[in-house]
């Protein structure tokens, strides 16, 4: 298992939604956001400026502070 922060991976990674690694408040914002542990995603963009994910059929921007807190585990 290869679980780390989502911020190291790079543009077309797809892969798993570990673990968060902050507190109550961090993983509250992020469930609003649509995202749980388990769920699926791909990584659309990770250059300059916030990352994005892609899941399902939507696209999520997320600042590169909380994609260093959101643990991942590629395929």
């Amino acid at each position: 298992m290869n679980v780390q922060p989502l911020i190291f991976f790079s543009k077309g990674t797809k892969g798993t939604i570990y673990d968060f690694n902050g507190g109550k408040m961090l993983s509250k914002r992020i469930f609003e956001m649509g995202l749980n542990k388990g769920q699926e995603i791909e990584i659309i963009k990770n250059d300059v400026g916030p990352l994005v994910i892609g899941l399902q059929s939507s696209r999520i921007a997320i600042g590169r502070g909380m994609a260093y807190k959101i643990m991942f585990n590629p395929n």
